[in-house]
């Protein structure tokens, strides 16, 4: 068996998340598609993290199997791959790295913390349309920022999640190591470390922080949702479109 450690940056928005599926166009599908017509063979194809419909990634890591190897080709180099690849992959997908891996190297498993960054347009923009939420009313920064500091630490994200089918069980406890709000120019950008995240839970954090920015909800009201409370506020209407976010890193 052989194994490599992908890095790969890709835009979201015309696929259907990363994970494969049937009958939907991924990302996930797309590259095994192409790396599995190069080596003739199937292989094992695996991301840190699972990206919904239209988010993207700057630095998406996956691993990928091989367990039929060629005699004729024993040794694929790193360079090689990459190239060969790229070439195959649409426009929209680029491998950033190729890199020789231990067998038993996992992706997601390995993976000690992920990082991801949300875009807020504090105007219109002729060019990143794809990429952000355009938020037209005035935004109040510090009320943002003073929100996303009430994330930081253990908590438990019920409240902010969205029920993962595939993970019935699964719990709702997740310890964030930052979060933070800043600006860039005219945007307003959202950044979360965590070891790992809740299905929607991104989206909406981001959407509770914008509602805050608005002035439409409390910091109080912030504090209720994380004790599990606050029946009366719709966290699942205010969840973020899914055009602004970015899986940004992952470390090992």
């Amino acid at each position: 068996m052989k194994t490599w450690k992908l890095t790969i940056e890709y835009d979201g928005t015309k696929y259907s998340g990363w994970q494969d599926q049937r009958n939907a166009r991924t990302v996930a599908g797309t590259l095994r598609g192409v790396i599995e017509e190069f080596f003739q063979a199937e292989v094992e194809l695996m991301g840190a993290g699972r990206t919904d419909a239209g988010v993207h990634a700057l630095a998406q890591v996956a691993h990928v199997k091989l367990r039929k190897t060629d005699r004729r080709h024993p040794r694929y180099e790193p360079e090689r791959l990459q190239a060969a690849w790229n070439a195959a992959l649409p426009s929209d997908v680029s491998i950033l790295s190729v890199e020789d891996a231990p067998v038993n190297f996992h992706a997601r498993h390995d993976a000690t913390a992920r990082t991801y960054l949300y875009q807020i347009a504090a105007r219109k923009s002729a060019f990143h349309k794809k990429h952000v939420w355009w938020i037209k009313e005035a935004l109040d920064l510090e009320a943002m920022q003073t929100v996303a500091a009430k994330f930081q630490g253990r908590h438990d994200f019920a409240r902010f999640a969205q029920k993962d089918p595939s993970k019935p069980g699964e719990s709702t406890i997740v310890v964030v190591d930052q979060c933070e709000v800043f600006t860039d120019d005219f945007l307003i950008l959202f950044r979360i470390d965590a070891s790992h995240f809740l299905w929607r839970m991104v989206r909406r954090l981001v959407g509770v922080t914008v509602k805050a920015g608005l002035g439409e909800l409390a910091p109080e009201d912030v504090d209720e949702l994380l004790r599990g409370r606050g029946n009366d506020l719709d966290v699942a209407a205010w969840t973020a479109p899914a055009a602004g976010l970015f899986l940004e890193t992952v470390r090992y």
